[in-house]
Parts: structure tokens; C-alpha cells; sequence
């Protein structure tokens, strides 16, 4: 029987996420005082004050009750060379909400469909900086609009911002594999499915930079733990 070496060669390298079950978890801890919540000024648009009577507070800075940081992006910077990991068909969603960007952070793929809402009946735009990838702007005034859009290369990482509504903010991490989380409430992050190998595994925070750590594992049902701190 003939085999087609081509299609062989394509199996090799696209491997399945789901082949794999070796996992690194861990925390990203926050060491000092947390600085006090700094609240939005809300008062440009009295539809969006509307909708926050209580106040809304910045996200440049979430420290958890138990001294650990929110919205870190995580993930594998070094480890997964030659190899390629097909995107999903499902798309990630990017809300506008409440004049909010939620999530405010996250990660995606490259080529996986990025599915954009306008859940608000107020006008919003969506204005993506990236340096790699082709920036949009796009005017969404309809409740229930939707756009989707694509970024074409890795990026760490692409802003989103409103030009109606300047405190929105959002971060995405475009990455050419799945292996990425985002810290939790409480600090917790999660990167499963991975091969067994050794990595360098890179933390990302919108006001505290950038960390990194090396990351072993040995077989292909290891388990590992990376602890991440960082100081105001």
C-alpha cells in the first residue's frame, strides 16, 4: 500500500491539543500593600454612569483578597518549536458590556475567530492597536451587533480600546498553540494538555511587566507547578 508522505508529515505536525496530558499550574502572588482601587470616571457618558451605581473600579491592577494578582497572561513562550496547533472553529468572545471590556484580558489563536459583541444599547467602537497584526476600528452602534475578525500572527499582546468611551481596555495574547491562561480571582492559572518537554513559561501584567521561569515535563502525563510573584 502507498502512503501519501504529505499527509503523513501533516499528521506528525498537527498534532492534536487533546494527544497530550501533561499540565503546569500555579499562581501569580502579589507582595506589598495593594495599592487602593481607583475608581472610573464614568461622567463622559450618564448612559454608562446609569449602569454602575455603586461606581465601577479600574482592572489595571486586581490584587485578591488572598494576595494574589488577576488578569496575568501566562503562557508558553519556548518549548513547542516545529510543532503547529490547528486554532479552534469556536471563537472567543470580546463583550461590550455594561461600557466595559469583558473579559479584559485573554488569549487566542492565531487564525481562531475573535467573535466581537455589543451587548449595551449605547454606541461603542472597538479599536484593536496591534504592532504585528492589522489594526481595525470599528464602529458598533446597534445592541447585539456582532463582528468577527482574525489576527494572522503571534502578538504579545494586542490592546483593545473604545475611541466613544476612553477607560474601556482590553488585552489579548495571539499565540500559534493553546497553551495560555489567565490568573483568576484567586490567582490561579492553568496550562493543560501540553507534551512533555522543557519550557519557558512568560507571565504578562498590564502595569508590572513581564516575568519568566523554566518549566519541566519529564513524561507525558506530568504534572508541574510555577509560582510567579511581583511587587508594586
Amino acid at each position: 500500500m502507498k502512503i501519501n508522505h504529505l499527509i503523513l508529515w501533516s499528521l506528525m505536525i498537527a498534532i492534536p491539543h487533546s494527544a497530550y496530558a501533561a499540565n503546569i499550574a500555579g499562581k501569580v502572588i502579589f507582595e506589598g500593600a495593594a495599592p487602593e482601587g481607583k475608581q472610573v470616571d464614568l461622567s463622559a457618558d450618564p448612559n454608562c454612569a446609569a449602569l454602575h451605581p455603586d461606581g465601577l473600579l479600574a482592572e489595571e491592577v486586581t490584587v485578591n483578597p488572598n494576595a494574589t494578582l488577576k488578569n496575568v497572561f501566562v503562557y508558553v513562550k519556548k518549548g513547542l518549536e516545529g510543532q503547529t496547533f490547528s486554532p479552534p472553529e469556536e471563537p472567543v468572545i470580546l463583550d461590550q458590556k455594561g461600557c466595559w471590556y469583558e473579559p479584559h484580558v485573554f488569549g487566542i489563536q492565531v487564525n481562531q475567530p475573535l467573535e466581537i459583541l455589543n451587548s449595551d444599547s449605547t454606541l461603542h467602537n472597538v479599536h484593536a492597536l496591534p504592532a504585528e497584526n492589522k489594526e481595525f476600528n470599528l464602529g458598533m452602534p446597534i445592541q447585539g451587533m456582532k463582528v468577527k475578525k482574525i489576527f494572522a500572527k503571534p502578538e504579545i499582546m494586542v490592546k483593545f480600546k473604545c475611541d466613544v468611551h476612553p477607560w474601556m481596555a482590553s488585552y489579548a495574547g495571539v499565540l500559534e498553540h493553546p497553551f495560555f491562561s489567565v490568573t483568576n480571582e484567586e490567582g490561579i492559572f492553568e496550562i493543560k494538555g501540553l507534551p512533555a518537554g522543557s519550557y519557558v513559561i512568560e507571565t504578562w501584567h498590564e502595569k508590572y511587566g513581564i516575568q519568566s521561569q523554566n518549566v519541566s515535563l519529564a513524561a507525558a502525563d506530568a504534572s508541574a507547578s510555577a509560582e510567579f510573584k511581583y511587587q508594586p
